[in-house]
């Protein structure tokens, strides 16, 4: 059945199956026989190249389905039960997850986010304030009968689109290892990250997040992939019996070498990056064009995620001709919503788009 909309659609990053080079390896599988529970030879080859990648040798790399899962099952076995994870408080853990973190038993202690110098939310948890939370729970004479902070949770890019520095995120892994709590970044839109890296040297590469984190993950279902994620882990850390952590939260996939050929195929022949650069290079000419037919922007995003405030009537007569997604209620007759561009999005959508604004 034929559910294409006449409408364009700029909701998500994941509204595509899965880029055909993808589609296409998953296809020539179909005859083999592998083991299960990624314990084949397409896992291997995936983990050994984001191993090489990160320039991380020492990496290991775990395969999930999906985001939530990924940072459910990563937090819960790092954490011991007393501990909570630092989040700021509009990360993804702790406001679209469900409670899936608190399910487990864990509380997400959140801060509040960074604000650029305008005052626009940024979504960052910044070094300075994380040391002082830090320092006043050590210095509050009660702590032994509170929620321990036992990690600290990033994403990259942030809810906002925004991202940390390289100079940032050694800000707070100083402050991390002080403590010594480990540092989780959340890699979900990766690729779109690393691509705006190319064009900034201030902004971290893989490389950079693999030194400066304790576990972090690759995205691969909002980044090309028909689904899965890629849990690296890259202190030689990995939790003790982690495949069977993984197997009592039901995340063993069974064939899990449909996420190891999927990954293969991202990091072969510059893949990831390729598909990331898409992502962004329609984002700056949907940005450009918003900019200058007069739109503003709640957040100077400089991912694929653009976030603008538009009049109410304005809002529902676009939304005649285009999906986009809710974000946030400004005022009674303003509204913030997401336009989001993807691996897959085609400069003739953005020609529509630009027309239609």
């Amino acid at each position: 059945m034929d559910t294409r909309s006449e409408k364009l659609f700029f909701v998500n990053d994941y509204c595509e199956t899965a880029h055909p080079e993808i589609l296409k390896r998953i296809s020539e599988t179909a005859g083999e026989k592998n083991p299960g529970y990624g314990l084949d030879g397409w896992c291997a080859s995936a983990a050994g190249k984001i191993r090489a990648a990160c320039d991380c040798p020492r990496a290991e790399v775990y395969f999930f389905a999906g985001g939530t899962q990924t940072n459910q099952v990563v937090i819960d076995t790092v954490l011991r039960p007393f501990e909570g994870v630092v989040s700021a408080d509009s990360g993804h853990v702790g406001v679209h997850e469900a409670g899936a973190i608190e399910y487990t038993g864990h509380k997400v202690l959140t801060l509040p986010g960074s604000r650029d110098a305008s005052g626009a939310p940024e979504g960052k948890l910044r070094a300075a304030e994380l040391k002082a939370f830090l320092e006043g729970f050590y210095a509050d004479g009660n702590h032994e009968h509170m929620v321990f902070p036992g990690m600290v949770y990033i994403s990259h890019p942030t809810e906002y689109g925004t991202l940390y520095t390289t100079k940032e995120l050694e800000e707070l892994r100083e402050v991390c290892a002080g403590f010594e709590i480990p540092l989780y970044l959340d890699g979900a839109r990766l690729a779109y990250a690393l691509a705006c890296a190319e064009d900034d040297p201030g902004l971290p590469t893989l490389p950079d997040i693999a030194r400066l984190t304790d576990v972090f993950y690759v995205g691969g279902t909002k980044c090309g992939a028909m689904f899965g994620e890629a849990a690296v882990f890259t202190k030689g850390n990995m939790p003790f019996r982690f495949a069977t952590r993984v197997k009592q939260h039901g995340a063993m996939l069974a064939k899990g070498w449909l996420t190891g050929v999927q990954f293969d195929a991202l990091f072969s022949d510059g893949l990831y990056c390729e598909l990331g650069a898409n992502a962004i290079r329609t984002a700056k000419r949907l940005r450009a064009a918003m900019k200058e037919k007069g739109y503003r922007f709640l957040v100077e995003s400089p991912t694929n995620q653009l976030i603008v405030v538009l009049e109410n009537r304005k809002m529902k007569k676009l939304a005649e001709k285009v999906e986009f997604s809710f974000w946030e209620k400004i005022d009674d007759t303003h509204t913030a919503v997401r336009f989001c561009t993807s691996w897959g999005t085609g400069d003739e959508e953005i020609d529509r788009l630009i027309d239609i604004l």
